[in-house]
């Protein structure tokens, strides 16, 4: 059986949804309360879901009262994939990571443009580098060593990009941007069972790459598949990185739960009819994920697990209804 405990703990703000093994026997009958039982006398009828550090039921807005216990799921219906997006996800690269990188770039070209923390963060409303420096040019004015030809222009932000791109890699390479908390256990815990894994990102996929690689380890990297930059003509909000992943995989969408950071990827996720849980990133702390199926500061290593593959597997199967 698992038991689902909810409570508050020092990793974030935020609180932390603890999940430990009990035994299934006679012994401890009495201790667990199917979660069918539970339902049905606390919230007929009404979704019940996790978002914040409360358990919600949508219809009365009321609180859960922590420390009940559900039945576990079957495991004959796992999910078919667990998606990971990449930035703010593996790692929370943004901040120190991308921004950096694009700075460096900007620097070495002599454009006399600079991305500060909080402009950055708006900027991240728009899904891929390439797309992000276009539609900052076009807002705010070329520079002036920029050429003037629409196709010069799209070959100067690819060369930018590029650059941008090389100089990240050497932040990879050298481990200075660590992997987020229960990254690493989810992903075994997913090859144990025999889900298959794969990343879906807006970025590049020479970045990509290298963030599994090094940071996830050779033999892990071995059996994730990477879908990333412009494997596909539309960036994140648009579902096409997350129809492609799932065809690719040969799974239903149905099946997959996705693990995102932000608003972009969480309507991406959800408009491809997948699962989506939001483990929350230093840029996107404050957005509204009310969409998503449940919503964490991160996903936690033990003592201070949000979350593992038994939680993905029960919120695939809406014993949370």
């Amino acid at each position: 059986m698992a038991s689902i405990i909810i409570h508050s703990s020092s990793c974030s703000t935020s609180s932390v949804l603890h999940s430990h093994t009990c035994n299934n026997n006679n012994n401890n009958k009495q201790s667990v309360v199917q979660l069918h039982q539970f339902r049905s006398s606390v919230f007929p009828d009404a979704l019940v879901r996790f978002s914040g550090s409360k358990w919600l039921s949508p219809l009365s807005g009321t609180k859960l009262r922590s420390g009940f216990k559900c039945a576990a799921g079957d495991a004959s219906v796992l999910p078919s994939a667990l998606l990971f997006d990449c930035d703010g996800v593996l790692v929370d690269t943004e901040k120190d990571g991308h921004r950096v990188s694009f700075n460096d770039t900007f620097t070495e070209k002599e454009l006399g443009v600079t991305w500060d923390v909080d402009l950055y963060g708006e900027l991240l409303k728009i899904g891929g580098g390439k797309e992000r420096m276009t539609a900052y040019f076009n807002k705010t004015g070329w520079p002036e060593n920029a050429p003037k030809g629409e196709q010069e222009r799209k070959d100067f932000i690819a060369s930018l990009h590029k650059r941008k791109t090389d100089l990240f890699m050497v932040l990879i390479e050298k481990k200075l941007l660590p992997l987020r908390p229960g990254v690493a256990k989810l992903i075994d815990q997913a090859f144990a069972k025999g889900v298959k894994v794969a990343v879906c990102s807006t970025s590049n996929e020479k970045a990509v790459s290298a963030i599994v690689s090094f940071l996830l380890g050779p033999e892990r990297a071995a059996k994730i598949q990477i879908f990333a930059g412009d494997v596909v003509p539309r960036k994140k909000p648009d579902p096409a990185i997350y129809n492609l992943a799932a065809t690719t995989l040969g799974v239903e969408p149905s099946r997959c739960v996705v693990v995102e950071d932000s608003g972009i990827g969480l309507a991406a996720a959800k408009a491809a009819g997948m699962t989506c849980i939001v483990t929350k990133s230093g840029y996107t702390a404050d957005e509204d994920f009310e969409n998503a199926d449940a919503a964490f500061d991160c996903i936690g290593d033990p003592p201070e697990e949000r979350f593992d593959l038994d939680f993905c597997t029960k919120l695939l199967q809406k014993q949370y209804v």
